[in-house]
């Protein structure tokens, strides 16, 4: 969606991926095949990530793995007039 300092690395291949699954989804939706790009933009909270700081220390500054996989589902689970092709989750606080 945008690059980030010090996120160049991996810029190219991220645009990409959403272009990919545009191509995919004009290519397979005609077939029934829901095609859908997720960004999952921050830290997620997980045990193994504790001695990683939150998004400024605050309660919620990182994504909820429940939170995640409820946007998953409702993703999945969309009726097929209405396709979403993106969703983009991120913390309350994240600076934009």
């Amino acid at each position: 969606m945008r690059g980030s300092m010090n996120w160049s690395v991996i810029a190219a291949g991220k645009s990409g991926g959403r272009i990919l699954v545009q191509s995919l989804a004009r290519e397979f939706g005609p077939q029934g095949v829901h095609c859908a790009h997720a960004i999952i933009d921050g830290g997620i909270d997980e045990p193994e990530a504790a001695h990683a700081a939150d998004n400024d220390a605050t309660p919620d500054g990182k994504l909820g793995p429940y939170a995640i996989a409820e946007a998953y589902w409702h993703l999945h689970i969309q009726h097929k007039s209405a396709w979403g092709q993106e969703i983009d989750l991120r913390p309350f606080n994240e600076k934009f």
